[in-house]
């Protein structure tokens, strides 16, 4: 793995873990909320893990209430990348819908959301959460054993060592980022709609952090969108099932 920095509009730097065979299928992977590029494990890809503002080695800084800053910093990412297919996890799902908001799906070739939400917001429904969000908030914001719990119940069929370093990073990120990510109301119905690149939206039956409803929601407008349910999976497909998930990333990464 090697760490690459890139400068984000504003003079901010973002952290990108590299990894994987030059020629190899290039993936922008992006983490959630209090998460860091390093909860990615894929092989087979030229991979390019974004620790988000705030999140990780990233810097700290600028607006995180703005979805303009958010598509600019994977904008800057995505330069640097060239083209590649864009995973967004969780809350990265909604950083990819701020960049399609500003750049539609220029240099994407292809997208995959995995136990994403697209909108934020009171009554948004592509940000439908799960029991396990809403005993975590706000108090994970602030409260580090709050959070450690939460990192224990969204996919809790994890190793106890996997567990450890979510529970890690999470407990790295500021209580300041961490609330910030929170103080936003998105709605994007009309970005998705207007997606034209193969789209792969993954979520897990028992999903108690993003609800189900918000893969549905998110497959049913973007055009040609596949839905792919895990079943018996909560939050972490991609930990959770890495194998199959590997399979259903390398049928649409080009």
């Amino acid at each position: 793995m090697h760490l690459t920095r890139v400068t984000a509009a504003g003079g901010g730097r973002l952290a990108v873990r590299e990894s994987g065979p030059d020629g190899a299928p290039p993936v922008v992977l992006i983490h959630g909320w209090a998460q860091t590029g390093a909860v990615w494990d894929v092989s087979g890809f030229r991979a390019h893990a974004v620790d988000l503002r705030g999140h990780g080695e990233s810097d700290d800084f600028g607006d995180y209430r703005d979805s303009a800053r958010w598509a600019a910093d994977l904008h800057a990412v995505l330069g640097h990348t060239g083209p590649a297919t864009l995973v967004g996890w969780s809350y990265g799902g909604l950083v990819i819908a701020d960049y399609l908001r500003f750049h539609g799906t220029a240099n994407v070739t292809a997208l995959v959301l995995v136990g994403a939400i697209t909108e934020i917001g009171p009554g948004r429904p592509g940000g439908s959460t799960g029991p396990v969000m809403r005993a975590a908030l706000p108090g994970a914001i602030t409260d580090d054993e709050v959070m450690a719990e939460f990192c224990r119940a969204m996919a809790p069929g994890l190793p106890a060592a996997t567990v450890g370093e979510l529970t890690a990073a999470a407990a790295s990120v500021s209580h300041k980022v961490r609330g910030e990510l929170f103080r936003r109301d998105v709605g994007s119905a009309d970005v998705l709609t207007a997606v034209d690149v193969p789209t792969l939206v993954v979520h897990g039956t028992r999903d108690e952090v993003v609800a189900p409803a918000a893969a549905e929601y998110s497959a049913a407008l973007i055009p040609g969108a596949e839905l792919s349910m895990y079943p018996d999976t909560a939050h972490a497909p991609f930990l959770e099932r890495p194998e199959q998930f590997a399979r259903d990333l390398a049928g649409i990464a080009r």
